[in-house]
């Protein structure tokens, strides 16, 4: 049995290591490339670089307007999920609280709007907002990530309410909290490890998304990371190192916050299926 054992643990750590460096490996590649010139990428993709020279950085850095590009993508993200977290969380709560038939219907009807794809309503959507005149604004583009963001959000925060004892928010208004009080002071610090989950999951989307950008944002100056490197990629097409350069810069931020904030992710969800 214990011999059985070993070489089923043996089997299984072979395959997760092969998953593994299938994941890795592509990754791997990119940044290695990032460092050579584009002969070098053409003729011997797979060999390592004579010398890991950072010029492809410091080029895609100044023609995709890395900082200006970063600096939209941080405010489109930092303030969807805010209000997404901060409105879900109210709503989810009022929807628990005050259970009526409205209330029910409202909710059934917010989380039913989490199947229509997104595709199915991406051209009334330019067509109205761009009438109008809501187009080609950060600020319209936080306003729609709140919009599509929110009923997941309910979803999850709807679940996570009805775990709360109603007794701890009884106990607050004996104490004189009002209602707003007592929703900032007790019920949205017991969603603490829930608004972690939401807001990590909502900083991979909304950091990452590139197709309602593109709908919504048409100059330059407004263009988030993936829509800059999409241009740049246009651009610059035949000069490989660069583009593999401009990869890199876009993946690193949103890779890093990942990695720190990972098991935040697992314990949220862990949390989750418990509920």
């Amino acid at each position: 049995m214990q011999k059985q054992r070993a070489v089923s643990g043996g089997l299984k750590t072979i395959g997760l290591s092969l998953l593994l460096l299938t994941i890795v490996f592509p990754f791997f590649m990119l940044f290695v490339n990032s460092f050579k010139p584009s002969r070098d990428i053409t003729s011997n993709p797979l060999g390592l670089p004579a010398s890991f020279n950072p010029d492809n950085y410091r080029y895609a850095f100044e023609k995709m307007s890395f900082m200006a590009a970063f600096t939209n993508s941080l405010i489109v993200t930092a303030a969807s999920v805010a209000l997404v977290g901060l409105l879900a969380a109210m709503t989810a709560h009022y929807f628990v609280r005050r259970a009526g038939k409205i209330n029910q219907v409202s909710f059934l009807l917010m989380v039913a709007s989490m199947i229509i794809p997104f595709q199915a309503i991406m051209i009334p959507l330019v067509k109205i907002y761009g009438t109008i005149g809501m187009l080609d604004s950060k600020w319209a583009l936080i306003y729609m990530y709140a919009g599509f963001g929110a009923p997941l959000a309910v979803f999850i925060y709807h679940g996570f309410v009805k775990s709360i004892p109603l007794e701890l928010e009884e106990a607050a208004f004996m104490d004189g909290c009002t209602r707003t009080q007592t929703f900032f002071r007790i019920v949205f610090p017991v969603l603490t490890p829930t608004s972690v989950t939401i807001g990590i999951l909502n900083v991979l989307w909304i950091w990452n998304d590139f197709l309602l950008p593109s709908l919504v944002l048409v100059q330059p100056e407004e263009r988030t990371l993936p829509l800059s490197t999409f241009y740049f990629f246009g651009t610059y097409a035949v000069d490989y190192g660069p583009l593999m350069a401009s990869l890199i810069l876009t993946v690193l931020p949103i890779l890093v916050v990942y990695l720190f904030a990972q098991k935040y992710i697992i314990q949220g969800i862990m949390q989750g299926s418990i509920k």
